[in-house]
């Protein structure tokens, strides 16, 4: 089963779990069944079919966006992180 690693903010959502091991053949289904577990789960992290833009999900240390987005595959040995994204300061001189 996959292991699915969430960043501190999102814990809260999951019992404060760190760490969760849930099936799914791509990240979508991991996604949706965290949220049979944990309900309102899903909704912090889509936006209808879609990632939210403020959320980061990283298949083995590779961003999913640059990948099959939702739909990307996942083993039973993979990684997947989730964390809320990450904005840039202000680079003011």
């Amino acid at each position: 089963m996959p292991i699915v690693k969430l960043a501190a903010p999102l814990r809260r959502f999951c019992d404060n779990k760190a760490e969760i091991k849930v099936e799914g053949r791509n990240v979508r289904e991991v996604i949706l069944n965290i949220d049979k577990q944990y309900k309102g789960f899903a909704e912090r992290i889509l936006e209808g079919n879609d990632l939210k833009d403020v959320i980061s999900i990283f298949v083995n240390n590779e961003d999913i966006r640059l990948k099959k987005g939702l739909d990307t595959e996942v083993k039973e040995e993979d990684v997947i992180f989730i964390a809320p994204a990450i904005a840039g300061g202000n680079a003011r001189n």
